[in-house]
């Protein structure tokens, strides 16, 4: 069966500074149309920054949308036309204050793919060096470390409710108890 489905029209209804909201009539398979609204978003990358004990920083911060505090890895978005391997980098100086000299790609996330179009970047990160955080401006937050098994079972008892923190670190996990995330080990792009 044919899945796909075929824009017709659309209108942006809102164009704002992190999202913009567009409305399309599309060309379902069964030729009949829908409406689809879609916030358009440029991405966003996430890291597990793994001391050499496998500890994960993770951060809190009030997330407004929620209306509380969030346990998550270290994230953020992508500038419009930026590669998510320079914004891994920079999120990781800006938010844990640290530098890896090796980063691997774990993949891709997509939070909420009945309406969003964001796509979100997995990496974890090693070898570690810290010469201090570099805050946004409007940006808040804690950084604390456990060992990445500690956030794992947060994960499993739902203290860590954060989808993309989910992902990633139980990737992280299954990689390194297979020893496997060499595998993903990955250079300047």
């Amino acid at each position: 069966m044919e899945l796909e489905e075929k824009r017709i029209r659309g209108e942006t209804l809102y164009e704002g500074k992190i999202i913009d909201l567009v409305k399309d009539t599309v060309l379902l398979p069964n030729g009949g149309e829908a409406i689809r609204e879609v916030v358009i978003h440029h991405g966003g990358v996430c890291v597990a920054a793994l001391t050499d004990d496998e500890e994960v920083f993770l951060v809190s911060q009030f997330r407004y949308p929620n209306r509380g505090v969030l346990v998550e890895v270290p994230a953020g978005k992508l500038e419009k036309g930026e590669k998510p391997f320079e914004a891994i980098k920079r999120e990781l100086k800006e938010e844990v204050g640290a530098e890896a000299e090796k980063f691997y790609f774990l993949g891709t996330f997509n939070p909420t793919p009945a309406y969003c179009s964001e796509i979100i970047y997995l990496y974890a990160a090693t070898d570690l060096t810290f010469s201090g955080q570099k805050l946004d401006e409007d940006e808040f937050l804690n950084v604390e470390k456990m060992p990445l098994s500690d956030a794992v079972k947060k994960i499993l008892s739902n203290e860590i409710t954060d989808g993309k923190t989910q992902a990633l670190l139980l990737k992280t996990f299954m990689h390194l108890k297979e020893k496997s995330l060499h595998e993903y080990l990955i250079t300047e792009d």
